[in-house]
C-alpha cells in the first residue's frame, strides 16, 4: 500500500469514538487512515470500505467473511480486529495498528538471513495452525499480507479471501480458485477441489523460500508457462541455502499434496527447532513472570464467598456487573464444590503441575499454571482461585488466563478433571453441589 499523509475526508470524529488522522495506505476498495480512540486513547488502524463500490462488484459476501473470520482467530500474530461500525455508505474495521509495514518492504532490500527467516517462518506457521484449528483457511498468503510491528514480530492479515469448513463441499474439499498465482498450490489451479489447510502449507512453503532467496521459487513472464512449472514442482535452490532448510522447502512444495508436508511434521522438522520459536507474550503471560505469587498471598486468609459471590457462580443469575468494575467477559470458567481444605486442592493442583511441567505460583487462596510449550495461542495459563463458603466448605474458580481455549478444554477434559475427581463434593444423590443451589448444571464435573 502507497504511504500517503491526508486527512479523511468528511467527518474527523467518527460515530464521536474514534479520532480519524492520516491516511496509511489504499488498495481498490479499502483505505486505511490512522486513528485514536477517543474513550481509551489507544492508536488504531481504520480500514475504510465503500458499500457501493463492493456491492457493484459483488463483495459484499466477502467482506462479511473477513469479519467473521477476523472475529474468529484471535492470535497474537494475527492483526487483531477490535470492532466494526457501518454508515449509510461505509464500513469501518477498527484493527490493531501494525506500524512495521509489509514483510514484502523488508524482502525487497534484499534476502534475510537464515535464523531472521526462521523467525518469520515460525511465527506464521504459529498463525496458520491457529486458523486451520478454528477451520479457516487464508487462501492469499504473501509477503504483503505479514505486516510487523514495532518489535519485529509478524502479523498476518487480510482474511478477504479466506475460507470456513462450511464452504467446504461434499467431498470434504474447497473448489473456488483464488489467491496470487506465484503462491498458489497447483491443486487449486486445477478443477478436482483443494485442501485449505494443504494449500495454505504451499503458500507458505513459497514464502519462506522468497525470505531466503530474495526471489520467487516459479517465475516466467508467460502466466501459464509458470503454472506448469507450479504443477510439476519444477524449482532450484540457490547454493547458499543450507540443506536442512532445502530438505524442508521440497517438502513444502511438493506437488502432490497428498504426500506433503504437515505442520506436526514441520515443527518436528530440525531446521525449524534449530532455534527456539519467537512468541510475542501475552499481557497475562507477562503478568505471569512479573508477580511474585507466594508475596502476594502471604498471610492472606482464603476469600469468602458472600451472597451476591454464590449467586455469580451460575451464569444464568451473573450479578456480579452491579458490583464489579469490570466483567471478565470471555474467561473459560468451571466451578466445583469440596469439602477438603485449601491445601488438598493447592496439592492437587500441584501435583497436576508437576506431570506436566508446568510452572507453578500460588498463595493460601489462589494457583496458577503455566506451560512451558506454545501453544497455537502462546502458553497456557490456568488460574484457580479458592473461595470458602463455610470453614469447611470450598467453592473453587478455575479459569483460563491465557492461551487457546481449545487447549485449555482439552487440558481440563484429561488433566485436571480426572486429577480432581475425587475431591470434587457430591450429594447423597450424586448430584454437584452447584446443581443442588442453583437448580442448574453448572458445573463441569
Amino acid at each position: 500500500m502507497a504511504a500517503k499523509s491526508e486527512n479523511c475526508q468528511g467527518q474527523s470524529l467518527l460515530h464521536g469514538k474514534y479520532e480519524l488522522g492520516r491516511l496509511l495506505g489504499h488498495g481498490t476498495f479499502a483505505k486505511v487512515y490512522h486513528a485514536r480512540n477517543l474513550q481509551t486513547g489507544k492508536n488504531v488502524a481504520m480500514k475504510v470500505v465503500g458499500k457501493e463500490k463492493v456491492i457493484k462488484v459483488g463483495m459484499m459476501e466477502q467482506v462479511k467473511r473477513e469479519i467473521s473470520v477476523m472475529n474468529m482467530v484471535k492470535h497474537p500474530n494475527i492483526v487483531e480486529l477490535h470492532e466494526v461500525m457501518a454508515s449509510k455508505s461505509k464500513i469501518y474495521f477498527s484493527m490493531e495498528l501494525v506500524r512495521g509495514g509489509e514483510l514484502f518492504t523488508r524482502i525487497a532490500k534484499g534476502r534475510l538471513r537464515e535464523d531472521v527467516a526462521r523467525n518469520y517462518f515460525q511465527q506464521l506457521i504459529s498463525a496458520i495452525d491457529f486458523c486451520h484449528s478454528r477451520g479457516v483457511y487464508h487462501r492469499d498468503l504473501k509477503p504483503e499480507n505479514l505486516l510487523l510491528d514495532d518489535d519485529g514480530n509478524l502479523k498476518v492479515t487480510d482474511f478477504g479471501l479466506s475460507a470456513f469448513s462450511d464452504h467446504l463441499r461434499q467431498d470434504g474439499l474447497l473448489h473456488t480458485t483464488c489467491g496470487t498465482p506465484a503462491y498458489v498450490a497447483p491443486e487449486v489451479i486445477g478443477k478436482n477441489g483443494y485442501d485449505g489447510a494443504k494449500a495454505d502449507l504451499w503458500s507458505c512453503g513459497v514464502i519462506l523460500y522468497v525470505l531466503l532467496a530474495g526471489f520467487l521459487p516459479f517465475q516466467d513472464d508467460n502466466l501459464v508457462a509458470m503454472y506448469r512449472k507450479i504443477y510439476r514442482g519444477d524449482f532450484k535452490c540457490p547454493p547458499w541455502f543450507s540443506p536442512e532448510s532445502r530438505r524442508l522447502i521440497t517438502k513444502l512444495l511438493d506437488p502432490n499434496p497428498n504426500t506433503r508436508i504437515t505442520v506436526v511434521k514441520i515443527r518436528d522438522s530440525s531446521w525449524f527447532k534449530k532455534s527456539v520459536p519467537k512468541s510475542v507474550k501475552t499481557k497475562e503471560e507477562q503478568g505471569f513472570d512479573a508477580v511474585n505469587f507466594e508475596d502476594v498471598g502471604k498471610g492472606k486468609e482464603t476469600e469468602t464467598l458472600n451472597a451476591f459471590h454464590i449467586i455469580s457462580l451460575s451464569e444464568g443469575f451473573d450479578l456480579s456487573p452491579l458490583f464489579e468494575e469490570k466483567k471478565r467477559d470471555g474467561k473459560e470458567a468451571l466451578r466445583f464444590a469440596t469439602t477438603k481444605p485449601a491445601s488438598s486442592v493447592i496439592s492437587k493442583l500441584e501435583e497436576v503441575a508437576k506431570a506436566k511441567k508446568y510452572s507453578v505460583k500460588k498463595s493460601d487462596s489462589s494457583v496458577r499454571l503455566q506451560g512451558h510449550e506454545n501453544g497455537r495461542k502462546g502458553k497456557l495459563a490456568i488460574t484457580a482461585d479458592i473461595f470458602a463458603l463455610a470453614p469447611s466448605f470450598l467453592v473453587v474458580e478455575v479459569t483460563k488466563s491465557s492461551g487457546d481455549t481449545l487447549e485449555y478444554n482439552q487440558f481440563c477434559s484429561k488433566e485436571l478433571r480426572p486429577a480432581l475427581k475425587d475431591i470434587v463434593w457430591t450429594s447423597p444423590a450424586g448430584s454437584t453441589w452447584l446443581e443442588n443451589v442453583l437448580g442448574s448444571s453448572d458445573s463441569d464435573f
